[in-house]
This record gives structure tokens, C-alpha cells and sequence, in this order.
């Protein structure tokens, strides 16, 4: 079982407009609600692939009913901390080629009551699965350190610790050397403090964080791809292009089929295939964290991967 480290799950109201313009009203009738969070994207992979997953987070007083109701309908257990504050809320306005505004509201708060509640939740049920997945940024009133204690508590129980967030949340958790890390180009440009203008910086800057102890670091590049660092190797991972639709969950969909690669004992090559056609097939979709697996499996066939030496 997989465990999903979600601390800022949200409701995403997502509408589709044909062109996306300022200044102008909209009545939509192409719409839909759903449960959102760049956690709750991983395990809606997961269960893709039938593989068992429980989310743990905080959530608040308004909301919880539909959020709760909404992963049982998909077979993603949970176990929540109830906090005073309300689940936040995103608004995701689509246009046509991933055009798009997006709306995130901030108004979730932990309490250190609430907070350590969660730490005794995560040693409780640290115990029953085999990986866990740190993934989102922080709500209002947790510490940068979180994924960093996390994923040291992680290494105690000698379970393996995937992080994908960012800013000083993701600084702070590679100190503690996670198993897998997956930032994207901003994010790798935020943890070293410079830019990254060439393919060869962003070679050196992976190389950096695979050989201080990171297993598996994967740099997320949007429609070029990806490159991920592993036991001295580079791997160049070129995707298809696709009728995109948005880009939003991809990186979620790309570590939620990375994760069920590997506990399926896939080879190396092939589970970045399937996590790459994962992250292409969800561009694809209106809905984050959605993958159809006839799009993911066609996918698979056009994706290119180059390896070598470091």
C-alpha cells in the first residue's frame, strides 16, 4: 500500500470556455466539480493501475462531506484531521491549447494542536504500507521542516520517501535525502538560487542531487519531457505531442504511474515509459489526475528514451 502525504487537499471547480479572454463574461454550461490537491492526483493514478492507496491530510470544516464521499467512490481510502479552517477552494478556468487562469485560495490554517495530531496519524500509519509520497505545498501554519521530518521518520521504518513540492519545503526535505525527487525547472532554479538556461545546466544540477544520495531524481520539462538521474545514468525522456488540453496534474500523473511501476518491479526503462505516458495521457484531460489508459498505452509507443553515462 501507498501511502499519500496531501496536507492541502482542495474542491476544484473547473470551467471550460472556447476563448479565453479578459474583461468579458462567461456563461458556462461545460463544467464540473472534483477533489483536488497534487496528492489526491497521485492516488487517482494509483487506483488507475488498481494499486492500494490511503491519503492522510487535513481538512477542514466546510467541504470534508463531498471530499470524503468523492475518494470513496474511487477506492482511495483516507484518514483526515478534522481542522477549524475551511478546505480551500480552486477555481480553474480553461481555454483552448492550455490556456488558462487558475484561482487558489489560501485560507487553509493548522493549528499546533491539529498539527500534532498529523504527526501521530503519519506514525500510525507508517507502519501498515511500503511507500510513501509527500506531494503539494503547505498550508498556512505548518513548518518548512515538515517533508524533511517526514522523510526521516520514513528512513526509520526503512520505507521509501517520494517528495515532489517546492520552495523551502522542497530545500529542506532533499537535505534529508528522499529516495525520489521530481522537481521541474522552476523548482530546480528556486533550490540552487540561479537559472538554469541550457539542457547541460540542467544536467549538472541533476547530477548534484543524484550523486549527494537522491536514488532517483526526475526533472519535469512540460512538453519536452524529462530527464531523471539514476545509479549513474541520465535518461532523456522525449514524449509525443498531444491535443492538449491542460497541463495541470501531469507531474502528479507522472509520479502516481512511476510509483505503480515500481511496485509492480517493472524495468527501469519501461516504468519511465509508463510515467511519462502517464504525465503526457493526462494533458490530455480536463480533469487533473486523470489518466486514460488507452491514450496512456498508446502514448507509450512513441516515447523516445536516450541513456547515458554520467
Amino acid at each position: 500500500m501507498v501511502l499519500v502525504i496531501t496536507l492541502n487537499p482542495s474542491i476544484d471547480r473547473i470551467y471550460n470556455v472556447k476563448e479565453l479572454k479578459t474583461d468579458k463574461s462567461y456563461k458556462v454550461r461545460d463544467y464540473q466539480y472534483t477533489v483536488g490537491g497534487k496528492g489526491i492526483n497521485v492516488a487517482k493514478v494509483l487506483r488507475e493501475f488498481n494499486e492500494e492507496v490511503i491519503i492522510a491530510g487535513f481538512i477542514g470544516s466546510e467541504g470534508h462531506t463531498y471530499i470524503e464521499k468523492e475518494l470513496d467512490k474511487m477506492g482511495i481510502k483516507h484518514r483526515f484531521i478534522p481542522i477549524k479552517k475551511e478546505t480551500s477552494s480552486v477555481i480553474r478556468i480553461l481555454g483552448e491549447g492550455d490556456n488558462y487562469i487558475e484561482i487558489i485560495e489560501d485560507g487553509t490554517s493548522i493549528s499546533t494542536d491539529e498539527f500534532i495530531q498529523f504527526y501521530e496519524l503519519y506514525k500510525e500509519l507508517i507502519t501498515e504500507v511500503d511507500i510513501v509520497c509527500g506531494s503539494g505545498d503547505l498550508p498556512f501554519g505548518l513548518p518548512d521542516e515538515i517533508y524533511r521530518d517526514l522523510i526521516i521518520i520514513a528512513e526509520e521504518y526503512n520505507k521509501k520517501f517520494f517528495l515532489d513540492t517546492g520552495g523551502e519545503a522542497l530545500k529542506l526535505g532533499i537535505r534529508a535525502l528522499p529516495f525520489f525527487v521530481k522537481p521541474n525547472k522552476e523548482e530546480l532554479e528556486y533550490y540552487l538560487g540561479c537559472s538554469l538556461e541550457s539542457d547541460l545546466e540542467i544536467i549538472q544540477a541533476g547530477k548534484f542531487l543524484s550523486e549527494d544520495g537522491i536514488q532517483i531524481v526526475m526533472v519535469s520539462l512540460g512538453e519536452r519531457g524529462s530527464m531523471v538521474f539514476h545509479n549513474g545514468y541520465i535518461y532523456r525522456i522525449r514524449v509525443p505531442q498531444v491535443d492538449a488540453i491542460s497541463s495541470i496534474g501531469a507531474g502528479d500523473s507522472m509520479v502516481g504511474g512511476f510509483i505503480a511501476s515500481l511496485i509492480r518491479d517493472y524495468d527501469f526503462e519501461f516504468a519511465l515509459k509508463v510515467a511519462a505516458a502517464c504525465g503526457t495521457a493526462n494533458v490530455m484531460e480536463t480533469e487533473p489526475g486523470k489518466v486514460d489508459m488507452h491514450n496512456m498505452k498508446k502514448i507509450m509507443n512513441n516515447i523516445v528514451i536516450t541513456k547515458s553515462k554520467f
